[in-house]
């Protein structure tokens, strides 16, 4: 991987939902959303499987929704594509059964990233181990691994399942742990690293404790919470989240900062707005966010649906709603 620099402008960012909370079959394309309707995506016939009770013998081998999330990245400059994957899902063999069943191979992955270390990103790394050969490398924040647990007064602790990094590695992946700013394919991808916290609403989870040395400690700030970030060509930024724990309005800030290019065009991803301990951060986030002046607007996974319509009102041309098999496509400037 090169030194971190602002990201080169690229001519064409694509990014498949491959794990999504939702999946809606009925939903249109539009010019920069391309669904997976009945029979396949556009220009492809869906795989099939076997379906002994319909006439046909054939069932559409469709894409199933799951409390998770993964995008497939893919960058173009000139003739060159690039790929990596962003998260894996919650669940074995979600992720591998929807790369199939949307036609992708899985082969072409050259790097995966992960957003964070909560399960709902990165259970799909079993499946991945199980089915792909060889592995892509693999890039983490180094807290990635961390034993997390959710301590709501009241109640129980419940501890989330926890990534070995022994068994990752013995696995076959090639483990890059990293907490600064990575850049990916020739420079057409940022990772950011650790989000620099400057927004004052946004403050995490406080309910979440880390295992250190030996006891569970206060941990709401979710420090491997990483975005990736992508400039396209004569349009701007485009930045896309996994779960935004970092908070969105600190994500887009930090891009910038990074990458010292003002323009956002697109904001696609979790945006963690959902449930009593978030939602009353919707309207500042709305608020923070029209600043931007974002041409897409693309809510995913954990945004909860009181933002995603607060979002939906607040950006009506440009939002996009999610769900999996979405083929959101950008186009970058022409000289």
């Amino acid at each position: 991987m090169a030194a971190p620099t602002a990201p080169n402008p690229v001519d064409r960012v694509e990014i498949l939902s491959v794990i999504d909370n939702v999946f809606d079959l009925l939903l249109a394309s539009t010019e920069v959303a391309k669904r997976k309707g009945p029979g396949g995506a556009e220009g492809q016939r869906a795989p099939t499987v076997d379906a002994p009770l319909l006439d046909s013998g054939q069932a559409e081998d469709t894409p199933v929704a799951e409390h998770g999330l993964a995008f497939l990245v893919s960058v173009t400059s000139g003739e060159e594509r690039r790929t990596v994957l962003f998260d894996t899902g919650s669940s074995v063999h979600g992720l591998m059964h929807n790369l199939r069943a949307l036609g992708v191979n899985p082969a072409s992955i050259e790097t995966i990233v992960l957003s964070h270390g909560h399960f709902d990103h990165t259970i799909g790394l079993n499946g991945l181990a199980e089915q792909l050969r060889p592995l892509p490398p693999l890039l983490v924040h180094p807290d990635v691994w961390l034993r997390r647990r959710v301590a709501i007064p009241g109640r129980d602790p419940f501890e989330l399942p926890t990534t070995s990094p022994e068994k990752v590695r013995a696995a076959g992946f090639q483990v890059i742990e990293e907490r600064q700013p990575s850049s990916l394919l020739d420079g057409g991808l940022m990772v950011t690293g650790e989000i620099e916290r400057t927004t004052e609403f946004e403050r995490g989870l406080p309910v979440q404790q880390a295992l250190r040395d030996g006891e569970w400690q206060p941990d709401p700030l979710t420090h491997d919470d990483q975005a990736l970030v992508v400039h396209l060509r004569g349009r701007g930024l485009v930045v896309i989240t996994g779960c935004g724990h970092a908070g969105l309005i600190n994500t887009v800030r930090h891009a910038r900062h990074l990458t010292g290019i003002d323009p956002v065009y697109a904001v696609v991803g979790g945006f963690h707005l959902g449930g009593p301990l978030f939602e009353p951060i919707i309207p500042p986030t709305v608020e923070a966010l029209r600043e931007f002046d974002p041409q897409v607007v693309a809510p995913t996974h954990c945004t909860g649906w009181r933002a995603i319509h607060a979002l939906a009102d607040a950006f009506p041309e440009a939002f996009v709603p999610g769900s999996v098999g979405t083929r959101y496509q950008f186009e970058g400037a022409r000289a």
